[in-house]
């Protein structure tokens, strides 16, 4: 039987920077570039694999794919479906309703391994880009490494097969190998380039832009031979230079900077790659590089999996259930460990390792090994190596409860069978095999008389299996039940009790106030709906709302009945945008992007009740802020739609000669396509300049959209307090009103604010009387669009506009 591969020990510490990498980025912020540690982790399973794979080769000629999906099915599958049930059922309990049902759809997607598909779908979804994040956001990873090996391994073979018979476990494997991976690193990374620029949130995601960090890990494994050759001294060296680069990366890479996966990915993966061939001469242990293989790095590297599972689940349960606190990152660190050591010893080694059909005390010929150091095989180890299926010779049995093959100072669990060298990870290499017949000793005073005790072939590798892993799991389940108390009492004594974390209350005096907004003058529509907006910004419960807050949030922009006036998809007319009368005397064009559109409902209502009064035609694009200057927005088709949608838009205006012009844009900051900042000045300046080209001065509206307010998806949780949700006027849409009053006042046009009927005292809340303000942090609802009727008739007319 031939020996296994020696585990290297820098490997576990590089899992250990990645994924500590990462977690430190989702929970606090920093490093800023941590999240490159998936780089990391991709550029380690390459290499690993590939290493396994190629070892198979030149053992055996060829790959057993069955043996292999056996083997990634025994290495991920367990751990993530507990993952996946239990974070689906915290967020029935935890989330809305519509988050809640999102978040079952992801871990659908995610149990298909194709997370990464999911999510590029709702990332480029204009209507969905800033939905609440996804406890299940980081399976996209694990979906893109097995994509990659559904086709990898079939490549691998191709490849190999294509050689001659007696040349598939020599030198020339490796060769293959290495050509097949340098072409899949120049294609992918090729397109990667392209997508970063082009499509940003697809090129993060996807697979094809993702596959060249996995090749560049393959190709480092088949240039083993070759790096053997180099001495360990350049070798410590090049690791040292990696584990530096890979730390400068987390320090540099900005993740809002754009250009990732390519260029930037390219720093870590590199870094990765110099560590990993670095650690192919000398010893495997390294202790010169005690930052990766000193004991605390490499127990952080064996539990790496479980701990990415499940960090990121509890950092967004936590965001929901209790308050932004240092207490509460210290407790979401604490909670991710308990569970990560606990799921490693409860599901993923026992899972793994459990002996499926295996034969009792048998050998094996499977010698892959997926965490295994990728290390070639010398032709006395192929010379070595049984030949599959042929009988083994019989062999005497030693007098000793000792395996044959026993090596000294391993550990030894009576009963376990040899195990399928396929599934050891470098550091689970367990104790060699026990025989089916165990030796009983008996003392007779003067000497010893060895009996055997039966052990059924059924029942022994099942036997083994609970002598190995059960005592760990037994202490891990009574360590996570202890855990959990103490998680209880930390929520009782340091954030008072869960429904205490889970309710804000709103600021000392506002109730006085009020009361006092109550009672305003009822005939005044903008004062009744001040009073509204007073009490539900004072509100310590939900009020049942009409229609409920789920049912908003579920039909987004899709109930709105002008969307299609404002779709990239479908050429509006200014017939089929229209309503009331066309002899109307007042006729009122609102344009703008989607909070225009949000705004439609209002205006179509205004011509509704006018009695054959007042016309509106609602056109525009959402996306697509109507300035003489481009503004750069993601949405799928927005930015080649949008310079012919204003032209259209400016052609209906001149040939209506509609008696007003109201135009409404998102008050926040943006660029130009080519990157070039925008000043809040500079976008109402854009802004009044695309309204001078509708030739009507002095009858344009610069509507203000309502300030941004709270991420509903975030803050809405059934057991919260409403003023959770409730959000201040932020300075950059305080600082877009002003710029456009400033413009309005020097052309002679209107600026109309959005505070008198979204906001009450500077505080916006997500409902008004029994109405849901908002589906999202910007848009009205319908229902409140339509509310608010009174009040901008009112406003309209205290400035003669109608």
């Amino acid at each position: 039987m031939l020996p296994h591969p020696t585990p290297r020990r820098d490997i576990q510490g590089l899992r250990a920077l990645a994924v500590l990498a990462v977690i430190g980025a989702h929970a606090v912020g920093w490093p800023r570039g941590g999240f490159v540690g998936v780089d990391v982790f991709f550029v380690v399973s390459g290499f690993l694999i590939t290493g396994a794979l190629l070892r198979e080769v030149q053992l055996t000629g060829g790959i057993r794919l069955a043996a292999f999906a056996g083997r990634r099915a025994r290495r991920i599958l367990p751990l993530a479906v507990v993952v996946l049930l239990a974070t689906a059922a915290s967020a029935i309990v935890v989330f809305n309703r519509p988050r809640a049902e999102q978040t079952l759809v992801d871990a659908l997607w995610s149990a298909g391994f194709a997370a990464n598909w999911r999510f590029t779908a709702v990332g480029t979804d204009y209507f969905h880009a800033d939905d609440a994040v996804s406890p299940l956001q980081h399976f996209w990873s694990l979906a893109v490494e097995e994509q990659f090996y559904l086709a990898w391994p079939l490549l691998l073979l191709l490849a190999v097969s294509l050689l001659p018979a007696a040349r598939r476990r020599g030198a020339a494997a490796a060769a293959a190998a290495a050509t097949l991976a340098a072409a899949v690193v120049a294609t992918s990374f090729a397109w990667a380039m392209l997508q970063s620029a082009d499509a940003a949130v697809a090129a993060y995601f996807s697979t094809f832009t993702r596959a060249w960090e996995l090749a560049i890990g393959a190709l480092i494994a088949a240039m083993v031979p070759l790096l053997r050759r180099i001495p360990p001294v350049l070798g410590g060296l090049a690791s040292w230079v990696g584990v530096g680069s890979l730390v400068v990366a987390f320090a540099v890479i900005d993740p809002a900077a754009g250009g990732f996966p390519a260029p930037w990915a390219a720093l870590p993966v590199i870094a990765t790659a110099l560590v990993l061939a670095g650690g192919v001469p000398g010893d495997p242990r390294h202790r010169h590089l005690f930052p990766l293989t000193n004991p605390v790095s490499v127990f952080a590297g064996d539990v790496s999996y479980s701990l990415y599972l499940w960090h990121f689940p509890v950092i967004v349960f936590a965001a929901v259930l209790l308050p932004a606190r240092e207490a509460t990152t210290v407790l979401v660190l604490a909670i991710t460990a308990v569970l990560a050591v606990a799921s490693y010893h409860l599901v993923e080694r026992p899972f793994r390792f459990a002996p499926y059909g295996r034969p009792v005390g048998g050998e094996t010929t499977e010698t892959a090994r997926e965490d295994a150091a990728a290390a070639p095989v010398s032709a006395a180890e192929r010379a070595a190596t049984p030949v599959r299926d042929a009988a083994p010779a019989p062999a005497p049995r030693a007098l000793s409860t000792r395996p044959a093959g026993w090596t000294p100072g391993t550990r030894y669990y009576p009963g376990m069978p040899r195990p399928d060298s396929a599934d050891l990870a470098p550091h689970d290499v367990p104790a060699p095999i026990a025989a089916p017949a165990l030796a009983h000793a008996t003392g007779t005073g003067t000497g010893t008389t060895t009996t055997a005790k039966p052990t059924s072939d059924a029942s022994a590798p099942w036997a083994a299996w609970r002598a190995r892993f059960g005592p760990p799991a037994l202490l891990a389940a009574s360590g996570l039940g202890i855990a959990a108390l103490a998680v209880v009492l930390v929520v009782q004594n340091v954030f008072g009790g869960l429904t205490a974390s889970l309710v804000a209350f709103p600021p000392a005096g506002a109730a006085d106030a009020a009361s006092d907004a109550a009672d305003a003058d009822p005939g005044d529509p903008i004062a009744a709906l001040q009073a509204e907006l007073a009490a539900a910004a004072t509100a310590t419960e939900w009020p049942e709302l009409h229609p409920s807050l789920d049912e908003v949030m579920t039909r987004s922009s899709a109930s709105n009945p002008a969307r299609d006036c404002f779709s990239p998809d479908v050429s509006p007319t200014a017939t089929g945008c229209s309503t009331g009368s066309s002899d109307a005397p007042v006729h009122i064009y609102l344009v703008g992007d989607s909070t225009a559109m949000a705004y439609a409902p209002a205006f179509r209502k205004l011509a509704d009740d006018s009695d054959g009064g007042i016309r509106v035609t609602t056109v525009g694009l959402y996306g697509c802020r109507f300035t003489d200057v481009a503004v750069q927005n993601d949405g799928a088709g927005v930015m080649a739609a949008c310079p012919q949608r204003k032209a259209d838009v400016r052609a209906m205006i001149l040939a209506d000669a509609p008696t007003l012009v109201v135009m409404s844009n998102a008050y926040t900051l943006g660029h130009t396509p080519d990157g070039a900042d925008l000043s809040a000045d500079a976008l109402l300046a854009a802004q009044e300049a695309e309204a001078d080209s509708y030739g009507m001065p002095g009858r344009i509206v610069h509507l203000a959209p309502p300030p941004e307010g709270a991420d509903l998806g975030r803050c809405y949780s059934p057991a919260a307090s409403p003023y959770g949700c409730a959000a201040g006027v932020s300075s950059t849409w305080g600082q877009m009103e002003s710029a456009a009053e400033q413009v309005a006042a020097a052309s002679g046009n209107h600026a109309v604010s959005s505070l008198p009927f979204a906001c009450w005292e500077l505080v916006c809340p997500a409902f008004a009387g029994d109405i849901p303000t908002r589906y999202d942090r910007t848009h009205l609802t319908v229902a409140y669009a339509e509310h608010i009727v009174p009040a901008l008739r009112a406003e309209l007319a205290a400035r003669g506009l109608l």
